[in-house]
């Protein structure tokens, strides 16, 4: 693992540091670009983006102390101190960051459902990247295993599942993927909202199956915090797509059940045109 990226003596630059600068740098340029395809001003977009940034901070942080209360006690110089006493909860950033986005453009009377669907893709890439961070770093250390793509970490025993590493590869495909949905949206195929209902499915669908590869796990009820919560917005927002776009769905199948019995109308007709030709 590569904890430091670059050590120029008195100046040391940490490969988690760079990374997690490269996400923010690289999601606010795919926000910007997205957003440009919107009548929205620039300057509402990226106050929007700090302001949801640190709520963000605030809410994971605070979850964070919460689930590790035994750590923190009612110290609340622990709480401030993030160098020394490290650790936020990447759901509770999340959840802050978005809501602050929605209050900030709910006060500016904008459509957040619209805003919504172009924030997604700038979220997967700075996932991606964030969590390739956490690989490369070694700052998240995957479950033993046997597996042939494992890792040995210096100072820990045996080898490890490559658990960020899979994480950063699908969340930047997700963010291609999400992009592609929001050009769909944009051309009427789906439906407003489609792309913020994805994310949250697929990021919850994503930690649900790699939780059982992570050592790290804050315990709730004797489950992982992350398999609890990820089981309930998966299920949450599964329920909400399906009777959201039950009424989408019924009409493009039924445009599909149109177009098949108007083709098999015109196949019929061509084939009996052909028996009156071949007749006469």
């Amino acid at each position: 693992m590569l904890p430091i990226l670059l050590n120029l003596n008195s100046v040391k630059f940490y490969t988690f540091g760079v990374f997690l600068l490269l996400a923010f740098f690289w999601g606010a340029f795919l926000l910007w670009k997205n957003f440009l395809l919107t009548s929205q001003k620039e300057e509402e977009i990226f106050d929007g983006l700090f302001i949801s940034i640190a709520g963000g901070l605030v809410l994971g942080r605070l979850l964070y102390v919460i689930l590790n209360f035994e750590d923190f006690g009612l110290n609340i110089l622990k709480f401030i101190l993030i160098n020394g006493y490290p650790g936020i909860s990447l759901y509770g950033f999340l959840i802050g960051a978005f809501i602050s986005f929605c209050i900030y453009f709910k006060l500016r009377k904008i459509d957040i459902k619209e805003t919504l669907d172009y924030i997604s893709p700038a979220a997967f890439l700075a996932l991606g990247l964030g969590k390739l961070g956490s690989f490369l770093s070694g700052s998240e250390v995957g479950g033993r295993t046997d597996f042939i793509l494992s890792l040995k970490y210096p100072g820990i025993e045996g080898s490890r599942h490559l658990t960020s590493l899979y994480e950063g590869i699908i969340f930047l495909l997700a963010s291609f993927l999400s992009y592609k949905i929001l050009f769909a949206i944009r051309r009427v195929k789906f439906p407003k909202g489609s792309n913020f209902f994805f994310f949250w499915w697929f990021f919850s669908l994503i930690y649900l199956i790699f939780d059982s590869l992570k050592t790290d796990k804050t315990l709730l009820f004797n489950f992982g915090f992350n398999f609890l919560l990820s089981s309930v917005l998966l299920l949450t927002f599964t329920l909400i797509f399906i009777y959201h776009f039950k009424s989408f769905i019924f009409e493009k199948l039924k445009v599909l059940q149109f177009n098949q019995r108007k083709n098999g109308k015109k196949i019929f007709k061509n084939i009996h045109k052909k028996q009156k030709r071949e007749s006469s």
